[in-house]
């Protein structure tokens, strides 16, 4: 897993009219049985009753343990882990997590 830092990536949506001082772009090459994860500061920065954080690294090994499934799938258990995680803690921000797969199609 290669992680990618999209600190100068990001759009700082409503806080500024023109933005595009902001934003910067990388390009990666996908091959089969690669992809991209993104996600949301949601969460990483979820916290459970004793107020620990997600954090980038269980979603990591979360998301590698998981890669053999379809994106939707990865998606999904992701996210009940997260909730699971929070054990009824309440979410404070929101949660985006799109999952790209480049797949081999053969004919």
């Amino acid at each position: 897993m290669e992680r990618i830092d999209t600190i100068d990536l990001g759009l700082p949506i409503a806080l500024d009219e023109n933005i595009s001082d902001f934003i910067d772009r990388t390009v990666l090459d996908l091959h089969p049985g690669n992809g991209i994860v993104l996600y949301t500061d949601g969460i990483t920065e979820a916290k459970n009753m004793d107020r620990a954080q997600y954090g980038l690294e269980l979603l990591c090994a979360l998301v590698s343990q998981l890669w053999h499934k379809s994106a939707e799938e990865i998606k999904q258990a992701v996210i009940a882990n997260l909730r699971e995680f929070m054990n009824g803690q309440k979410q404070f921000d929101h949660i985006s997590l799109p999952i790209l797969k480049q797949i081999h199609i053969t004919q």
